[in-house]
């Protein structure tokens, strides 16, 4: 039986909710002084700006997603967006969670703190290939199946 509709928030709250619960042990854990032997004090002002930029991209691409394109309007009358961000990004809203998350833990200037986004990454990864991409392919067949073949899932990528 074929699904009308998708959930307009799909599983972006589960996602949300673990990368930020990620962060925030990764912080608290650093807090603690588990984590002292990964301090790159030296980088810190490195790390400042790049967590710093990483933020700003992530809330750039989540307003440009979100509010500028309004996805939930186009989820809720069934269309398929594969313009503007969706163009070099199959999934903004969820590189966005992940550039402010990684971000705030590259701020931290500590090695150990980087497992987090890549644990993020592969539970995102997993999380999609059984939910949202099952979804979409079932709703909307060989166009989103086009569509995945030349827009990779979380990291954008310009085509040629």
């Amino acid at each position: 039986m074929k699904k009308n509709t998708l959930p307009v928030f799909g599983v972006g709250p589960i996602y949300a909710v673990s990368c930020l619960l990620l962060t925030a042990f990764g912080l608290f854990l650093k807090k603690k002084g588990f984590l002292d032997s990964g301090e790159l004090p030296a980088l810190k002002q490195a790390a400042m700006f790049i967590g710093g930029l990483l933020i700003f991209i992530g809330i750039a691409v989540w307003i440009y997603a979100v509010i500028i394109q309004k996805i939930s309007d186009e989820i809720k009358v069934g269309h398929l967006v594969t313009s503007g961000i969706y163009s070099i990004v199959r999934n903004p809203i969820y590189f966005a969670f992940l550039c402010v998350c990684t971000g705030v833990l590259i701020t931290a200037h500590n090695l150990f703190l980087l497992i987090f986004p890549l644990v993020s990454y592969i539970f995102l990864t997993i999380l999609m290939k059984q939910t949202e991409e099952k979804w979409l392919l079932e709703k909307f067949g060989t166009e989103y199946a086009e569509y995945c073949k030349h827009v990779n899932r979380v990291i954008p990528w310009f085509r040629h």
